[in-house]
Formats: structure tokens, C-alpha cells, sequence
């Protein structure tokens, strides 16, 4: 049997505690990390993300004036925001997490659902600016919370439960319009349909997965760089115009269909920088099929590989990484070496410009590599050091 995943009664402690109601219902999406395939989604490209344990929890009552009240606890304070659903709603002017709440809800009432208003509590426990998808966990924990109230009710009318891919794109809709980041779609179907114990090996043009099961004798380690995540909303949609633009200069429709013959193509038509970001695409897109192959065969040294080849050409090509990330790929490299024979390797995940760094080693040494990872952060860092072992969770 699972442990109870704390955030379930810390929402519905919050709701009860703030507005003297038991929910009628507490939903839960959990965060993700990804293990290769970065910045390759808004190109239609190939990832493998899997789901954290920790994730975000909505506890949800219905009221009956259309009125939405909620609150959040981000782990030092309580945040508040309430709107009428009625005329339209927009977002706030300022960046307040709300915005995804009422990016969500005018998705599915965009949809055709009808909500009587709601009494919401939230509470998160995954590190916000570290690179391993908080939004996207609220957005689909939100997405599944007002199904439970919305009418039609999708299963009450025959029409059985909304896919997963219908609640990703709410949720990537409330990130596009309500937040302001472009994103690609890889983070919320990995909220939305990634399994225990397996990554999620995704297309992002089609919405096709499967389930790559992690080999027994591998262990995932998430490790925090004590930068937090710059990625504000202009570099990543920077990132993605300049994507656009080299598709567009190669005559393709997205870089997910371009080749090493369509870069040498665009090397006379186009910037230096352009064609480094599109040699990354189209090599990541190459390094997912070989990394999920080295899996699917426990070839532990493949996927190292694999590993260290992207954060080099997300450091130089794609131009995302930093230099305390680096240093942090680095010395997990080292001690993969010197604990691990060499078994693994590692590289910068999620969106860049800090946050997260996700490692692949050999089980029986990973409990070495984390001790002295930890001693060699805690000489370093102001904070705690923050690391994860991951066991994919549904």
C-alpha cells in the first residue's frame, strides 16, 4: 500500500481552516522531472518526463452564486483571490499565481462547462523556480478539482471521463493566455497520465505515450543548484520564435520534421544562433529514441551518454544553462566516476537559467554519490541542499 501523500489533508486542513467546509472533493496532479528531450515540445518533438511523488493537492467544495474563493499555501503565507464567473474573465495585471486558477476555469467554461462557483484550497509541495513543473501540476490538480462540479458531468451524461490529453491542453491553454509563457505541452500530460514506476515516452505532435518502465538496477537523482529558475517568460518564447523561425527558413513545419541535412541547408541562409538552436532540436529529438532504447535494454552507460551530450548542447547550442549548473553536472559527473565506475552521467533539466539538475547512476551507488553530493552543496549553498530520488509516480 502507498503512503498518503501528505498535500491531500494539508488541502483539505486549509480549506476547512479558512473557510469551515470539508471538501466535497480533493484532487491531486503530481510535479515531473524530465529526464531528456528539453525544449524539444514546442517543436512536436519526442520527451521522457516522469512524475514526482510530490505534487499539488486542490480540495474543492461548490457554492451556488458563481462566486470562486480560493486560497494557497506556498509554504510560508496564505495567498487569497476570489472572482465572479460571470461576463468575462481575464487575468490579473500582475503575476499572481490566480492566473492559472482562472486560466483553467475560463478553458473548461470556454468548453461548454458550467460551474456554480467554488470554495478552493491548494496546496503544492514542489519547489517553485526549480525546473520541475509546480504550474503545470496546479493547472491539471485545478483542471481535475471543477470537473467534479462542472455540469455536464462528463461521466454522469455517458460520455465517460475527459482524456488526459483534453485536461493537458486547459491547462496549457491558462499557461499561454493567463500567465504568458508559450509553453509546449510536455509538462502538463506528464501531470495529467504519467504512471508509478515508469516514464512517459511522448510524442508532442500527436499526444501518442507509452510507459518506459526504469530498470531495477537504476536509480534518478534530482538535485536543486541553489539557483532559482530565471526562465522568465521572455527568454522561453525567445527560445520558441527562434524555433519558428529556423523551421520556417529549412521550408518545414515545425523542427520536428527537420534532418542533419536540413541544418546544412539553413547554414547558409541563416544566423549562427539559429542554426545552434535548431542543431539542438534535431539532435535531442535523435538523443530521446537512444536514451529510450538504453532503458528499455538497462544500458545504464548509453543513457549517461545520453545525458551529458544534451546539457552540452543546451549549455552551447541552446544557450540555457549557467554557470553554477554547470559546475553542478560537473562534480555529479565526477562522483559518478569515482562511485559509480562511470555508470551514468547527467545534465541541466527543465526550462534552463537554473533550477534543477537530474543525474542517472547505478542503484548500489547512489547512496554514496548523494552523501558526498550532499556535503560538497552544503559547503557551497546558503539553503539546505535539496535532492530527490526518483521513483516514478502516477
Amino acid at each position: 500500500m502507498s503512503t498518503p501523500r501528505p498535500e491531500l489533508h494539508a488541502a483539505r486542513a486549509l480549506l476547512q481552516a479558512q473557510f469551515g467546509r470539508a471538501p466535497a472533493y480533493v484532487t491531486f496532479a503530481p510535479g515531473r522531472v524530465n529526464l531528456i528531450g528539453e525544449h524539444t515540445d514546442y517543436n512536436d518533438g519526442l520527451v521522457l518526463p516522469c512524475a514526482l511523488r510530490s505534487g499539488t493537492a486542490v480540495a474543492i467544495a461548490p457554492r451556488d452564486d458563481r462566486i470562486f474563493r480560493a486560497v494557497s499555501n506556498d509554504g510560508t503565507s496564505i495567498l487569497a483571490e476570489s472572482f465572479p464567473l460571470e461576463g468575462s474573465l481575464l487575468p490579473r495585471g500582475d503575476d499572481h499565481w490566480g492566473n492559472y486558477l482562472r486560466g483553467v476555469t475560463k478553458a473548461m467554461h470556454d468548453a461548454g462547462f458550467e460551474m456554480p462557483g467554488a470554495d478552493i484550497a491548494i496546496v503544492g509541495r514542489i519547489p517553485q523556480g526549480a525546473g520541475l513543473s509546480s504550474s503545470a501540476s496546479l493547472c491539471v490538480a485545478i483542471a481535475r478539482a471543477l470537473l467534479t462540479i462542472a455540469e455536464p458531468d462528463p461521466a454522469r451524461d455517458g460520455r465517460g471521463r475527459i482524456d488526459v490529453a483534453t485536461i493537458a491542453r486547459w491547462a496549457q491553454w491558462s499557461e499561454h493566455h493567463f500567465a504568458g509563457c508559450h509553453c509546449g505541452i510536455m509538462d502538463q500530460m506528464a501531470a495529467a497520465a504519467c504512471v508509478s514506476g515508469e516514464v512517459m515516452f511522448l510524442d508532442c505532435r500527436s499526444l501518442e505515450y507509452r510507459a518506459v518502465a526504469l530498470p531495477p538496477s537504476m536509480t534518478i537523482l534530482v538535485v536543486h543548484s541553489g539557483v532559482p529558475r530565471r526562465l522568465v517568460a521572455g527568454e522561453y518564447n525567445l527560445r520558441r520564435m527562434q524555433c519558428e523561425q529556423a523551421a520556417a527558413i529549412c521550408g518545414k513545419t515545425s523542427l520536428r520534421d527537420a534532418s542533419q541535412a536540413d541544418l546544412q541547408t539553413l547554414r547558409p541562409l541563416a544566423s549562427d544562433t539559429l542554426l545552434r538552436r535548431a542543431r539542438h532540436v534535431v539532435s535531442e529529438n535523435a538523443r530521446v529514441l537512444a536514451a529510450v532504447g538504453a532503458l528499455e535494454r538497462g544500458d545504464i552507460v548509453t543513457v549517461g551518454r545520453c545525458f551529458r551530450e544534451s546539457h552540452a548542447s543546451l549549455r552551447d547550442d541552446f544557450e540555457v544553462s549557467v554557470p553554477e549548473v554547470d559546475r553542478l553536472v560537473e562534480h555529479l559527473e565526477e562522483l559518478i566516476q569515482q562511485y559509480g565506475d562511470g555508470q551514468g552521467g547527467a545534465r541541466m533539466t527543465g526550462g534552463g537559467f537554473g533550477g534543477c539538475v537530474v543525474a542517472v547512476m547505478a542503484k548500489d551507488a547512489a547512496a554514496d554519490i548523494a552523501t558526498h553530493l550532499t556535503a560538497w552543496l552544503r559547503s557551497r549553498l546558503r539553503t539546505p541542499p535539496l535532492l530527490l530520488t526518483v521513483s516514478a509516480s502516477a
